[in-house]
């Protein structure tokens, strides 16, 4: 079930109270790492000013883009089908149009699923191109967003990499300076905030890298989870690589591919069976 919410583009959210959760879990892991940076990274300013100025504008710069990105996955209608337009008389219209034509329809949400499509029980809805049901976003990963997860869990992988560097590097400093002046905090809660910092980038980095991957090569193959899970080989385009990832990403390579404010392009199929 869902329930409205202002955002870009069409109203979405899924009222589901672990997706909730886990959202709000990535934001708080996303702002932890906001609070080492302040408490900690920051503090070696004075003495390393370039390179500190450096890996914060960085570390900013993904965690901005990694925000916005969740935001856009969790917030953005995945595509959805029409929930109970499998009505006799809209059956009818599209036989009208194609005697050809195979009709599925939905028992579960009255809904007629164009190819491809999958039911969401969490969702409640038949999802256009469904990937997957990801709780971490609160939202099915299907036609109209994926461009939105895939940017997310790069941009996570990225900034899990960088605080894994700067981490890493702030600790080699502490320890040379036998933990004086390299922390707003004392030696006892500086290490403890850089060893869990160490642990969530090198969880998350590993993770998110290689849920990157596995959904490159699945956008590159034309084929969902689902898909692979099923085996399912019907129904693909048949596009070579780089023209499965200009449907998702927006058309021809552009700085635009990885920003999650520019829209994904949207096929014709994703109104086939709108009213």
């Amino acid at each position: 079930m869902t329930r409205s919410t202002q955002c870009c583009g069409r109203k979405w959210c899924v009222s589901d109270p672990c997706g909730l959760v886990c959202a709000v879990i990535t934001w708080f892991l996303i702002a932890y790492g906001q609070i080492c940076v302040a408490c900690v990274m920051m503090h070696s300013y004075e003495t390393y000013t370039k390179h500190t100025i450096a890996n914060l504008i960085v570390f900013e710069v993904f965690s901005i883009l990694a925000f916005v990105s969740h935001l856009k996955t969790m917030l953005t209608d995945p595509g959805a089908v029409p929930k109970g337009n499998a009505t006799d008389e809209y059956i009818e219209r599209l036989q009208a149009i194609d005697d050809n034509r195979v009709i599925y329809k939905c028992h579960k949400c009255c809904s007629i699923k164009p190819k491809r499509a999958h039911h969401c029980s969490v969702c409640e809805r038949c999802i256009r191109r469904m990937d997957h049901h990801c709780p971490w976003v609160n939202n099915c990963v299907g036609e109209a967003n994926q461009k939105f997860f895939v940017l997310f869990t790069m941009y996570i992988a990225l900034l899990s990499a960088h605080a894994l560097y700067w981490g890493i590097w702030q600790f080699m400093l502490c320890v040379e300076s036998e933990w004086s002046r390299c922390s707003s905090v004392g030696p006892p809660a500086t290490t403890l905030m850089l060893i869990f910092l160490l642990f969530e980038a090198i969880l998350f980095v590993i993770f998110t890298s290689v849920m990157f991957g596995t959904q490159i090569a699945g956008i590159c193959q034309d084929e969902t989870t689902i898909e692979s899970m099923r085996k399912d080989h019907e129904d693909r385009q048949n596009n070579n690589y780089w023209k499965n990832l200009q449907l998702v990403f927006g058309g021809p390579f552009g700085l635009y591919w990885f920003n999650p404010l520019s829209e994904p392009y949207m096929t014709k199929s994703a109104y086939e069976y709108s009213v």
